[in-house]
């Protein structure tokens, strides 16, 4: 055995021996007496084996920093797609990330299959303009493969100056080749939650992400509807589509501002302070009128939290297609050396105690997304009617109608009243009916 070999192997039993030591004495705490942990010594050799012949038969020489940084990414990166580790500059990018304000193009993602894919484009971004959909799988940045790549090394690549252009290939499921999209980068600042009226009684909410002010913002955003309305909302529609998640403290408030009592939402993991129970406190900001909430392959997480809970209680009707079916929480952990570690530390469950890790929630109505076209392009009717057929007889009120019409549009500064179109979202078309129909049946 080589002096080199027995330095290295020596280095990095001595520091898996540390960390082991580390791990074995909170486990033995928490173990019987009579219990011992033992260290894998054939993986151990296997590492500093391997290790050693990397730094003397490499094509080019690396450092032993460089070595360890790989091992531990991973070691991380091998547990499941949402663990990792982050060193000094990734960990700076990431809280820059999430102060709501930062250059690149907009697009929540993880990784599948050694490619990048995107969970969601958030709202009025870059990526959300250019056309990226949830499940989108980018396999070229510019002109170099992200396969090999780590998520941070390919975000790192897609964040950049704003108003400088980069070339995006996308495998598209239905698409029979890879789409081409070029994205200009931005200043990606998030506005969490938007609304407005539907048509008079009826409102909308818009939750892109969830953040830690989230729910005041819903709350803010539900009483200027109500102001604009001049009257309490006889429904909402709460659109969670393409909402990847975020914050979960913030999922538990939004669904308690719908939910007078009960469970919202509870985590399990293996240690102690990994389990948590968000439970409702009394009050229901729209006081039991009718709530749809929509969904699709881009709600994950935070947005499958507030779904489910609001479904498990009967609250509101789920409509759209099943969610993404991300139930694990993730910890950002500080690390001494100024980075950090991301990992899974619980799974979270709904009211009734389903885990939709890897599941997903199943909407009550499954309605997928349909292009409507409803009339010809100088905006006359596709729809055959009675009046169109050979021969058909006159509407004796039809002329006092015409007349009552004359008069209403000739009228000065009236207002057209707007209307959601199905030709312009199906889905929520469809749950703007759907809330009339329960406004109607709850005064029944």
């Amino acid at each position: 055995m080589s002096n080199q070999y027995k330095t290295v192997l020596v280095l990095v039993f001595g520091i898996f021996v540390g960390v082991s030591v580390s791990i074995t004495s909170s486990v033995l705490a928490e173990k019987n007496a009579d219990e011992s942990v033992g260290l894998p010594l054939n993986e151990l050799r296997n590492f500093s084996d391997i290790f050693a012949r990397v730094k003397s038969d490499y094509v080019e020489e690396v450092d032993d920093k460089t070595l360890l940084e790989h091992a531990i990414r991973g070691m991380l990166t091998g547990l499941d797609p949402h663990s990792t580790y982050l060193n000094n500059e990734e960990y700076k990018e990431l809280k820059i990330g999430t102060t709501g304000k930062f250059g690149g193009l907009g697009i929540q993602v993880g990784m599948e299959d050694g490619f990048v894919k995107v969970i969601s484009p958030i709202d009025d971004t870059p990526a959300y303009r250019a056309g990226l959909e949830a499940g989108d799988l980018i396999i070229r940045l510019n002109d170099k493969s992200v396969k090999g790549m780590t998520l941070n090394d390919a975000v790192k690549i897609m964040r950049g100056e704003p108003g400088t252009d980069i070339k995006l290939t996308v495998i598209r499921e239905g698409a029979d080749k890879p789409l081409p999209f070029t994205v200009t980068r931005d200043i990606i600042s998030v506005k969490s939650v938007k609304s407005r009226i539907l048509e008079p009684d009826y409102g909308y909410i818009r939750i892109s992400n969830f953040q830690s002010k989230t729910a005041r913002d819903l709350v803010n955003e539900l009483s200027n509807l109500k102001k604009e309305n001049k009257n309490e909302l006889k429904g909402l529609v709460l659109d969670l589509r393409n909402n990847p998640g975020g914050v979960l403290s913030a999922a538990a408030d939004v669904s308690d501002a719908f939910i007078d009592e009960g469970k919202l939402v509870y985590t399990e993991g293996r240690i102690a302070n990994s389990d948590f129970e968000f439970n409702a406190k009394p009050g229901d900001i729209m006081n039991g009128s009718p709530l749809v909430v929509l969904i699709n392959g881009g709600s994950a997480s935070a947005s499958e939290i507030v779904a489910g809970a609001l479904q498990d209680h009967k609250r509101a009707v789920v409509m759209g297609s099943k969610s993404f079916g991300k139930g694990s929480v993730q910890t950002i952990q500080e690390l001494r050396s100024g980075g950090a570690v991301k990992i899974t530390t619980a799974r979270y469950f709904t009211p009734s105690g389903r885990s939709i890790q890897g599941e997903g929630i199943t909407p009550d109505i499954i309605l997928d997304s349909y292009e409507i076209e409803d009339s010809k392009e100088d905006g006359t009717s596709l729809r055959i009617k009675e009046s169109d057929l050979s021969g058909s007889i006159s509407n004796p009120t039809k002329s006092q109608e015409a007349i009552k019409k004359a008069v209403e549009e000739g009228k000065k500064g009236e207002e057209k009243e707007e209307k959601i179109k199905a030709s312009d979202d199906f889905q929520l078309f469809e749950a703007l009916l759907l809330l009339k129909g329960l406004n109607i049946l709850s005064k029944s």
